[in-house]
């Protein structure tokens, strides 16, 4: 039996997503439900992917299921493509299995040409509906299908409406949409070298051609690489007859969310526009009305929308994101989805789910996107400096949070100012998708058109980006790179600060400072604290990273990287003394001067850990990092040293190496530099003693990390030294403290003999950065150069820097558990690479059985949520 690649909208049901993508089985789900939904068919995503398979081409038995599906919709709707009594048109939107939204684009109208548009005006008595219907088909079809650029369009309306003296869309008569309608096939035919495609079959299948094209457009891959999307899904095409809102004044459309998905605040929360149709509400080309209006305009038919609402909610169980089109004042439901909200929103709605008797705590706990906790941790406005500031402007607040920044137009120009160090709000009249890469390097976004549904609005929430979106007061000069508003002309690279909570649009940069925390935060903590088995610690450097990642309920440091002590004014000379040094005693000597500031701010971190468990990793970079680099310091160091310039300098040149990752580092040091890891011990171990002595209810217990090693002999050479050392310290001290040595699992050869490291090491601790950097072969500070072109051939669809390479890198991490439990049953294994706060990441090391992740304090809430997702998969999937 031939594969079905083409299923009917009565065929599908929700759990057939994987292959009908999230709005073909939504719009399936609401047809079983007894919705009023426009009927239609989806192309399968398998087809998507047979697309790519056939070199991207759809083949005939693909092409032979569509045309039996259009015969089968023209019997369910009692109309017929290109007929000249009763015509059919359709719309043709993307749907992949996870929502993207604004990543595809959406064609409306298709099946008119000029015969049947003549049709539809004499048989409506409506010409000007059906011109504007074609007029907007070309625009749409020309812009998605063909890749002409939409601005082309936009222009010949614009000079329409100034020839007219109008400034709408909708104020434009029968005649001048004919007029731009011809106007627009000619701008078509200049462009592509031929006339506008007439016959319906022929428009469908460039349509369905161009969706499944735009699954592999650079925004789609920005967007699935952001957000954990695998380019293998493909995507679904829904084929939906059309309902139209543009037909006359008792017709319209709208965006609704079932609640405030800025908020989670429950109740209805949308726009609506009357005539005028979907891509209106989005694009931000009017600004639209408040949902509750249209009950005067349409009691009707708002009725039933607010019972379809709650019949949608009940029946999914979260928040939904709904499209819909009332024609002649009748209801027709055209998506629904999970809304995308605000992590705030997100947390609030996931609690009054489990208290409304809809969701269970570990059910809350899983809908909710780790990575969107991020947002809540991030900066507000200082309100002293709010309250003196006077807002310039006010557009509508569209995604929560504070930006300030230098103002810049484009998308390039923000990739570009950020690139350079620069924080900038990203200004446009609109946003579109091809914008995605400026939209995330901007601190903010600001919008001179669009609602709160609109592009710019639903992404930036996605994104956790700050967004004010619609303020119509600026009056925006896109080519000379200027707005004005409030009587105020801002130039490309003026400061200005926006609002994403309230609106509010401010001159120059308002001061920050840090978020608090509502108490759904903590109600969703403490629940997934209760079902996660994974400790979450924290890499902390400073006393203040270590506080600040405690009250976001950090259980400990997994990595204090020592070097970064080193650095300080204050310490940089003797350690640069101690490089320079001939002698093991003037190394001892430079070293000495350095112990009692590391013992301090080993003693600062103990105090602010609390007796949880602290993992200090001793000296790791080259030597080289250190030493200074001007002429003035190089002169500093001759004099302490009583050495010469050039003597000074040969010793730096001495000290450069080939390929400094993989050179004179880490446990190395301590192997040619025993003296170093001897000062280290003795720092960790008298802050540990007193620390223990000030607070006896404490259990302090130093985790000591060797890193970068290779061998087991070395990592046992200089373990010998760190326990005589430390021995001899509580020997002397007269104290009663346990300490335990470790090492970092950074080197292939080191997870490939971990049977015989595990002998030597109380714990292993996985180092990620290293060890993708080691087992790829490629230096991270490198690889920026050429990863763009591996996304691009899909060689790689992640970084393998910001997500674990679970094929190659996590078979090390388990052939590494597998070997070393068995010979040491005490070992405790953790991670402390920036894999430590990634979900994907965090779900594989639950799996493969670490104890604790460790990530920058601002990513423990993401991890924590993320071990206690994967716990309660696993036991969903048992």
């Amino acid at each position: 039996m031939a594969r079905k690649w083409v299923y009917l909208f009565t065929e599908g049901k929700a759990e057939m997503r994987e292959l009908l993508g999230g709005k073909g089985a939504n719009l399936a789900e609401m047809t079983n439900i007894g919705l009023p939904v426009p009927q239609g068919f989806t192309v399968t995503t398998e087809a998507c992917t047979q697309y790519y398979e056939d070199g991207k081409k759809i083949n005939d038995e693909i092409i032979s299921q569509i045309d039996e599906h259009i015969t089968k919709l023209e019997g369910i709707t009692g109309k017929k493509f290109g007929d000249h009594e009763n015509p059919l048109l359709v719309s043709v939107r993307s749907g992949a299995r996870a929502s993207m939204p604004g990543m595809m684009d959406t064609i409306l109208n298709l099946g008119l040409n000029e015969d049947v548009v003549n049709v539809m005006a004499e048989k409506s008595g409506n010409p000007r509906w059906a011109w504007d219907c074609y007029r907007r088909f070309i625009q749409m079809y020309s812009d998605v299908v063909m890749e002409v650029g939409k601005k082309y369009f936009e222009e010949l309306i614009d000079e329409m409406k100034k020839e007219k003296g109008v400034t709408q869309d909708v104020d434009l008569t029968a005649e001048d949409l004919k007029k731009l309608a011809g106007q627009f096939k000619d701008e078509y035919k200049s462009k592509i070298g031929k006339d506008f495609p007439t016959d319906p079959k022929e428009q469908l299948l460039g349509a369905v051609q161009a969706v499944f094209r735009s699954w592999d457009n650079p925004r789609a891959n920005v967007y699935r690489r952001d957000n954990d999307i695998p380019y293998s899904w493909g995507t679904a095409v829904n084929v939906q007859s059309m309902a139209f809102g543009n037909m006359g004044d008792d017709c319209g459309t709208g965006v609704a969310f079932t609640r405030d998905p800025a908020t989670g605040a429950k109740g209805l929360f949308g726009e609506f526009l009357t005539n005028a149709q979907g891509e209106d509400v989005v694009a931000g080309v009017r600004t639209p009305m408040h949902i509750n209006e249209m009950a005067n305009k349409f009691p009707e038919a708002f009725k039933e929308f607010n019972e379809v609402c709650k019949t949608l909610e009940d029946h999914y169980r979260d928040m939904q994101d709904m499209e819909f089109t009332v024609e002649h004042g009748k209801l027709y439901m055209l998506q629904t989805r999970n809304g995308k909200r605000t992590a705030q929103a997100a947390l609030k709605i996931a609690c009054d789910l489990v208290d409304e008797g809809m969701r269970t705590e570990e059910e809350a706990v899983a809908m909710i996107d780790p990575r969107n906790l991020d947002t809540l941790l991030h900066p507000q406005f200082d309100a002293k400096a709010l309250k003196a500031a006077t807002p310039l402007g006010k557009g509508l607040g569209a995604s929560p949070g504070a930006a300030c920044g230098k103002a810049v137009f484009t998308a390039d120009d923000a990739v570009a100012w950020a690139e350079r160090g620069e924080k900038v709000v990203l200004v446009r009249l609109e946003t579109s998708p091809e914008d995605i890469s400026g939209m995330k390097s901007a601190q903010g976004i600001l919008t001179v058109r669009g609602g709160m549904t609109s592009h710019a609005a639903v992404v930036a929430r996605g994104m956790g980006t700050c967004c004010v979106s619609g303020c119509g007061d600026i009056v925006m000069d896109e080519a000379n790179k200027k707005f004005t508003l409030g009587g105020k002309t801002f130039n490309e690279g003026d400061e200005i600060s926006i609002d994403g909570t309230t609106g509010n649009i401010y001159e120059g940069l308002i001061p920050t400072v840090d978020a608090t925390i509502a108490g759904e935060f903590g109600r969703i903590m403490a629940w997934a604290d209760k079902y996660r088995r994974l400790r979450v610690r924290t890499n902390a450097d400073t006393p203040a990273d270590a506080k600040k990642a405690r009250e976001l309920g950090a259980e400990g440091i997994g990595l204090c990287r020592t070097e970064h002590m080193f650095f300080e004014a204050d310490r940089i000379a003797a350690f640069r003394e101690m490089i320079c040094s001939d002698t093991v005693e003037g190394r001892e000597a430079a070293l000495e001067k350095i112990l009692p500031y590391q013992q301090g701010d080993f003693e600062q971190l103990y105090e602010a850990l609390e007796g949880t468990p602290v993992t200090i990793r001793f000296l790791d970079p080259p030597l080289h990092e250190f030493v200074p680099t001007t002429e003035e310091e190089i002169q500093k160091l001759a004099d302490a040293q009583g050495k010469s310039v050039q003597a000074i300098k040969d010793i730096i040149t001495s000290l450069h190496e080939f390929n400094p990752m993989m050179g004179h580092r880490g446990l190395r040091l301590a192997v040619t530099y025993p003296e170093i890891a001897k000062m280290q011990t003795k720092a960790v171990i008298r802050a540990a003693i007193n620390v223990q002595k000030k607070h006896p209810d404490w259990k302090v217990v130093p985790e000591i990390m060797i890193p970068l090693t290779s061998e087991v002999k070395e990592l046992k050479f200089v373990k010998k030294v760190v326990v005589e050392t430390a021995d001899a310290e509580i020997a002397a001290a007269g104290a009663d403290l346990h300490y335990e040595v470790g090492t970092m699992m950074e080197i292939p050869r080191a997870c490939l003999t971990a049977d015989e490291v595990a002998k030597e090491a109380d714990f292993f601790c996985f180092g990620t950065n290293d060890l993708t950097q080691m087992t790829f072969g490629f230096s991270r500070d490198d690889a920026g150069k050429f990863l763009n072109a591996y996304y691009d051939t899909k060689i790689f669809e992640n970084d393998p820097f910001a997500k674990l390479d679970q094929n190659g890198v996590g078979k090390l991490m388990e052939m590494a558990i597998k070997l070393g439990k068995p010979v040491n049953e005490k070992l405790h294994i953790g991670i402390c690479g920036e894999h430590g706060g990634d979900p994907s990441s965090v779900e594989f090391c639950h799996k493969i059985g670490l104890d604790y992740v460790s990530c920058s304090p601002f990513r423990v809430p993401v991890a924590r949520l993320a071990a206690a997702q994967a716990a309660i998969a696993e036991k969903k999937a048992k």
